[in-house]
This record gives structure tokens, C-alpha cells and sequence, in this order.
């Protein structure tokens, strides 16, 4: 079960091993209602230059930023959206619009966000984490 909005999860660098399947689903809401996502399994997924937003588009948001972000084991990420956005602030999106995280990171070459419905697996680990209130 997730929640909306959807996070924002940016990312630098993404590498997937072990690819078993992506497919269009519908997953349950905490408010009982369904929305549609693509689901990515895979054996595990490395995340450099992670950071996440999840709050609404108004008011604070917790913002989470770590050096590397590693699911591994029976992985399933659930996204809604993907957006790149390039260094002269060009986005291009596929699926919902998603905004950048608010973690003030600003593209250099290629950006990419994902609206993050939400992740399952045997083991979710970061490296050099940092936690924080945005406005």
C-alpha cells in the first residue's frame, strides 16, 4: 500500500542488475483508491547520487540525500513518471510530471527524476546519508 503525491527521487547514476521484468500495474493507495505505475523487479538496483523529496507541492518537505541508496534482493520499484532534465533546463517527461527534488542539486549534463509511488526489498541500505526540512 502507498501514499501520494508521489516522492521525487533524483538521481545521478542508476544501475540495475539482475533486470527480471518491467510492467504497467495497478497498486493500492493508503485513501483505498488504485493508481497506475510501472513496476521495475529486478535482483538489485544501486542508486548514486540519491536524493529524495516527499512532501506536497506546497508547504515542507523532508528531503533525503545520500552518497548511494542499494536495494537488493526481490526488488520492486514502483514509478509513475520519469523526467530529464538537462543542463539549460529543458525537461522532457514520460508519464506524470514530476518536479525535481528540492535538495538544490542542479543538473550539470542530464538530470533524471522518477515519481517514486513507492519500493519493496529483501534490503534497502544508504551510504552517507543526510536528512533535512525544506520549505
Amino acid at each position: 500500500m502507498f501514499t501520494q503525491p508521489p516522492a521525487q527521487l533524483g538521481s545521478e547514476g542508476l544501475s540495475i542488475g539482475g533486470l527480471k521484468g518491467i510492467s504497467l500495474v495497478t497498486v493500492p493507495l493508503a485513501d483505498g483508491t488504485r493508481t497506475h505505475a510501472l513496476k521495475i523487479s529486478a535482483d538489485s538496483i544501486t542508486i548514486t547520487g540519491f536524493a529524495l523529496t516527499v512532501g506536497h507541492a506546497e508547504g515542507p518537505a523532508l528531503v533525503t540525500t545520500a552518497d548511494t541508496m542499494t536495494l537488493s534482493g526481490d526488488v520492486s520499484v514502483y514509478v509513475n513518471s520519469l523526467t530529464a532534465t538537462g543542463a539549460d533546463g529543458t525537461s522532457y517527461t514520460l508519464g506524470a510530471e514530476t518536479p525535481p527534488p528540492r535538495d538544490g542539486i542542479t543538473p550539470t549534463l542530464l538530470r533524471v527524476t522518477l515519481g517514486l509511488v513507492g519500493a519493496t526489498a529483501d534490503s534497502i541500505s544508504y551510504s552517507n546519508t543526510d536528512q533535512r526540512l525544506t520549505s
